[in-house]
């Protein structure tokens, strides 16, 4: 009969009947071919046309029964499957409801979790014996404020194992609430545990703890991890590193959120107005989940990455914990007067824009930003946003801006903007009441290179080489007595690219403590040092830097304003002469292509998920990371170990010397005018010890009244 459905073909008009008829009087398909002959009729004369298929079509129906296979019938029992390479499946293919139920399926699988509240004294005075004899707990506070400088303590969570934890509520005023342990006699038990640099606590961003205990009189010691920074340690590209994420992620477990148990929005309470035994659910488990986490990274990190963690990052804690409580002074009135310069200028502007574009219309809208350029006046359209529209993006007005006049004045006119919002008007809002000085936040673990980031105010957006970002850093100044100190590595970045090349052309020119841009300039252009023009000079800056970026001959071309040949040519020329680093180069490429990944000179790792896409241009934007990222992160790594080995010499040496900003490839400290030379001394030869590289390291070193009078450098003899 042959099957249909599975494309067995059959013999022409034989239906069941005749199939079965055959059967029964032959006995097999075989012996059916074999009288052939003597079956007569119509259907006779089709088996005969279609024997050959008769016999393909009972071998296609055949089951094999002889096939060797590597593995017996014994070993295909259901074996447990892994949770863990089956969640990541589900989650990367959104299979939800699937995820969910496996959750739930691990969770019940897990030892169950013991939460306790505790009350008295006594119960306490027994915990607290308990983390004496603990080889590392977790701890937590509960507070008022996400803000350190205001955050008032409701109370504190610790865990022993992932599995057990406490929470310990002192502050809790919600109506009938149960009669509390003061915080007086709470810290009275915890401090000796809290202050003891030998009994290890790992917290979950611990540096916030860190400084809401000292704002309570608690210096905490004995900081051995945070999970936070271990997961950034792990993957620095990963999207999240907060603790609900990080469980989700490696634990597979949801955590009750904060507004799980006070609420969201307007209707959101305070967490002293929390019931303790729905705090104790939260705050106790924060305290596990941070345990359990610092278990997972303590079994997952490579050697090299848990040294970047133990030797960079965790030392790095209260460094920048007591910098952010120290802040800085602010100069209200030259702030104020350099405020209103800005909006004088902005007016000015406003108008010149209005005129260039012949209509007035709102500049901060992009919409109408965009009708103006391209609709009115016709402009070319160099790039689109991702719904399609021309971009109005400021690296798309630059470039314009070389051809047109009205994007430059939208350029200068936003920067202006910039400038007052985030500085002139806020800065003094930031002023906290009690000190008296602003307290920005440094960021450990936000950029994918480690290096620091800062907010409330955004200290890396001040403009570097402007008038205007002089006058804003005037604003930052010292105490009376005091000066302030930069100490700015020179050229760092440069100084690691020739570290690690090897090559041996920029070695001569460090080591000679030439101008390097000049000195690049006189090998590229074939002229004598002396003979290097500011122009040769400014075009040798741009390659030198730009290449460290990855930058093109397309993108140096538009830099210089120059043809594209022109720059293709300055770029061979540099590799002739600096054939090490195009050696580098490629090979990092190669490299970052064959592993996915590249590392800075002390083993922090930058994964690069687009190397080996097929779209050209992320691959391309992914190598030209893969060639800046080890230079950057090692420029990081270095000054993150000055700043450790500096904070512990002023600890020893200058109390009175305080850390109060950390900027790019610059420090700023806050010293008394008496010996203000001989600490930044010894702080430049510390900083140019924090690592053995095969060129000098170099820091310039610029003393004043305020942040802008520091960059005039001061010679040491």
């Amino acid at each position: 009969m042959g099957d249909t459905s599975d494309n067995v073909p059959g013999v022409p008009t034989v239906g069941p009947k005749t199939a079965i008829k055959w059967l029964s009087m032959y006995g097999s398909v075989e012996n059916i071919i074999a009288n052939a002959e003597i079956i007569t009729g119509k259907v006779g004369e089709n088996l005969r046309a279609n024997i050959d298929q008769l016999r393909l079509s009972k071998k296609l129906v055949t089951i094999v029964t002889n096939v060797e296979l590597p593995f017996t019938i014994d070993e295909l029992d259901r074996k447990p499957f892994d949770i863990e390479a089956l969640l990541e499946l589900y989650t990367e293919l959104e299979f939800t409801a699937f995820a969910s139920a496996l959750r739930a399926k691990a969770a019940a699988q897990k030892p169950q979790k013991k939460y306790h509240t505790i009350l008295s004294i006594a119960d306490l005075t027994m915990w607290a014996h308990r983390l004496a004899t603990a080889e590392t707990i977790a701890f937590d506070t509960e507070t008022t404020s996400i803000d350190y400088m205001h955050a008032k303590i409701v109370g504190f969570s610790f865990a022993i194992t992932p599995h057990e934890a406490c929470y310990v509520p002192i502050a809790h005023d919600y109506l009938n609430a149960p009669k509390q342990l003061s915080f007086d006699d709470a810290f009275a038990i915890m401090r000796p545990i809290l202050e003891n640099p030998l009994h290890r606590k790992v917290g979950q961003n611990i540096k916030y703890d860190y400084q809401v205990l000292k704002n309570h009189g608690i210096h905490l010691r004995g900081i051995a991890s945070d999970t936070m920074l271990e997961s950034y340690v792990y993957n620095s590209i990963a999207n999240r590193h907060d603790m609900d994420s990080l469980a989700l992620k490696y634990l597979h477990h949801s955590t009750i959120t904060y507004e799980d148990v006070a609420g969201k929005g307007a209707k959101q309470i305070p967490f002293n107005a929390v019931t303790i035994e729905r705090a104790t659910e939260y705050a106790a488990e924060d305290a596990a989940i941070t345990l359990e986490l610092h278990h997972y990274f303590s079994l997952h990190l490579s050697d090299t990455r848990r040294q970047v963690l133990e030797n960079i990052e965790i030392p790095l804690i209260p460094v920048l914990a007591d910098m952010e409580l120290h802040g800085v002074c602010i100069d209200e009135e030259t702030l104020r007067q350099h405020g209103d310069d800005l909006e004088k200028r902005m007016k000015i502007l406003e108008t010149t824009i209005y005129d260039s574009a012949g209509a007035i219309f709102n500049i901060n809208s992009p919409i109408q930003l965009q009708e103006i350029l391209y609709e009115k006046l016709g402009l070319p359209i160099l790039k689109k946003t991702p719904k399609g529209q021309p971009s109005t993006a400021e690296e798309v007005l630059k470039e314009l801006a070389l051809d047109y006049p009205l994007p430059q004045h939208i350029v200068d006119y936003r920067q202006l903007s910039k400038l007052t919002s985030t500085y002139t008007e806020q800065l003094p809002k930031q002023i906290n009441p009690n000190s008296g000085r602003v307290h920005s936040s440094f960021h450990q673990a936000v950029t994918a290179t480690g290096r620091l980031s800062s907010s409330h105010p955004n200290l890396q957006n001040i403009p570097i080489r402007t008038d205007d970002g002089k006058k804003i850093r005037q604003a930052f100044v010292a105490p009376k007595n005091y000066t302030l100190i930069s100490a700015d590595y020179s050229q760092i970045e440069l100084r690691i690219m020739a570290h690690l090349s090897g090559d041996k052309g920029l070695h001569d020119a460090f080591h000679q403590n030439l101008d390097i841009h000049q000195a690049t300039a006189a090998e590229i252009f074939n002229v004598s040092l002396n003979d290097v023009t500011s122009l040769q000079r400014r075009s040798a800056k741009a390659i030198n830097f730009g290449l460290i970026y990855g930058m093109s001959s397309f993108g140096l071309a538009k830099q210089l304003r120059i043809e594209r040949n022109a720059a293709q040519q300055y770029i061979d020329r540099y590799f002739e002469r600096y054939p090490g680093v195009k050696k580098y180069m490629e090979d990092t490429r190669a490299l970052a292509h064959a592993q996915g990944y590249v590392e800075t000179l002390f083993g922090r790792r930058l994964y690069l998920p687009l190397i080996n896409v097929q779209n050209k241009s992320q691959q391309q934007m992914a190598e030209r990371t893969a060639i800046n990222a080890p230079m950057q992160g090692t420029a990081a790594d270095i000054i993150k170990r000055a700043m450790v080995d500096v904070y512990e010499w002023l600890k020893e040496s200058a109390p009175e010397t305080n850390m109060i900003m950390q900027v790019h490839d610059e420090l700023i400290l806050e010293t008394p005018k008496i010996n203000a030379s001989a600490i930044a001394l010894e702080i430049k030869k510390r900083m140019e010890n924090a690592v053995a590289l095969s060129v000098p390291l170099i820091v310039n070193i610029g003393i004043g009244d305020n942040w802008g009078e520091t960059k005039n450098v001061i010679a040491f003899s």
